[in-house]
């Protein structure tokens, strides 16, 4: 540890440096919602009049401030401006940036660290709720560090090429999913659909029928029905008594809304059951395969269960549900929602209980076109999971190996 020193945080890092944006200018701002919960990459941004706020440049780390973003990990590196771009964020934000002593990647590293993390909330002042980092005392804060850049370079290498892995899976996944979508939207809004002699549906002067519920023409032999109608196995979630502790902290994926949004299909959860607290709401179990929607609080987040699970009682679930259904019920559950939030011009739809989310209309077509459809998908769905996992094994590798590199604990090799 020859090559390792102490040193106060505010030596090894400048906090908020000086940027210059005039007030009134539009620029780019990255608000609080663009960061993800340990997540390199930041989530787009907005272009919006400036008027406060820090400002950044790439190659600087954003850092929440305030509980409990902080504490939940609200940590990005800024590599999404144009050379010399200056842009803003949320007054919540600590901007970090490497000087003569520190290595920029290195210092996205350390921000996430425990060894960073628990000082940074050591120095949270405030009324509860609304605590924020008091910045004077986590300057003073010391920590161990290499003395050189090559070694801090080193590290932030191992733990990158990691992340690196990670958004090239995720990039891959976005384009997969946008390829199923593109190939619904053909078959079933535009009804170009192959026909018996492979050419599209409607395109070729296939029959259509006007339908009053839509109030639009659709393809002979489609109809509009209830969700139940296709599929009747509905299953709201439920949350065990949590005034008995042993009913969590097992092994058994506890699914949220806020998992949900991470993964197309739930392979993991922040909460767990355990085989006690499961085993008193057996009928709450999910299979792999079901559909799971979010119907109170944010109406319309959907995603294919990849684990048994049971969720809380703001999902409602799909169950047992037929292969040559599944993809076709995903996206055109997708669809429905897309549209009537585009309705209501961005507003929140109302929470849904589960007989309204058994009522959604969908237009339903012969099994043999949902079949076909499932063909072609099917391996851009299998392909999705198979990142997803990988994903999850490469963050699991990461988040072991970033404490003991940070510490000096494993040494990284030429």
């Amino acid at each position: 540890m020859s090559n390792w020193k102490q040193i106060s945080i505010g030596e090894f890092i400048d906090f908020n440096p000086h940027e210059s944006i005039k007030k009134g200018l539009i620029a780019r701002k990255i608000g609080m919602d663009k960061l993800g919960i340990f997540q390199r990459k930041i989530n787009g941004s907005e272009n919006l009049e400036y008027s406060a706020g820090p400002k950044f440049r790439n190659k600087d780390t954003l850092v929440a401030k305030i509980t409990p973003c902080l504490e939940n990990g609200k940590t990005a590196y800024v590599d999404n401006l144009n050379e010399d771009e200056v842009a803003f964020g949320s007054s919540e934000f600590i901007v970090l940036r490497e000087n003569e002593n520190s290595d920029s990647k290195f210092i996205y590293y350390l921000a996430r660290s425990p060894l960073f993390r628990e000082r940074a909330i050591s120095c949270m002042e405030g009324t509860s709720g609304r605590k924020r980092v008091n910045e004077g005392a986590l300057k003073r804060q010391e920590i161990l560090v290499p003395t050189t850049k090559i070694e801090q370079q080193k590290i932030a290498s191992v733990l990158s090429t990691l992340d690196d892995k990670i958004e090239l899976n995720n990039s891959i996944n976005t384009e997969l999913e946008q390829m199923a979508k593109t190939l619904y939207d053909y078959w079933f809004v535009q009804f170009d659909f192959p026909n018996e002699d492979g050419k599209p549906y409607k395109s070729s002067g296939g029959k259509m029928i006007y339908n009053k519920t839509l109030k639009r023409e659709i393809p002979q032999g489609w109809e509009v029905k209830r969700l139940e109608e296709i599929e009747n196995n509905i299953i709201t979630g439920k949350t065990p008594s949590t005034l008995v502790k042993d009913n969590f902290g097992g092994d058994i994926p506890f699914v949220t809304i806020d998992d949900i949004r991470k993964q197309l299909f739930i392979i993991n959860s922040d909460r767990k059951l355990s085989e006690k607290g499961a085993g008193t709401q057996q009928s709450k179990f999910l299979e792999i395969g079901d559909i799971c929607v979010s119907c109170i609080g944010t109406v319309g987040v959907i995603g294919i269960v990849g684990k048994k699970c049971q969720t809380n009682q703001q999902i409602n679930t799909i169950s047992k549900v037929k292969d040559y259904n599944r993809y076709f019920l995903l996206n055109a559950l997708k669809k429905y929602f897309e549209f009537n939030v585009a309705a209501k011009q961005g507003a929140v739809l109302s929470n849904m209980n589960k007989g309204e989310f058994s009522d959604i209309p969908i237009l339903d077509c012969p099994k043999e076109i949902k079949t076909k459809f499932l063909k072609i998908v099917m391996p851009f769905y299998d392909k999705l999971n198979l990142n997803l996992q990988q994903n999850q094994e490469l963050a699991s590798l990461r988040d072991w190996l970033l404490p003991m590199l940070m510490n000096g604990q494993v040494k990284v090799e030429n």
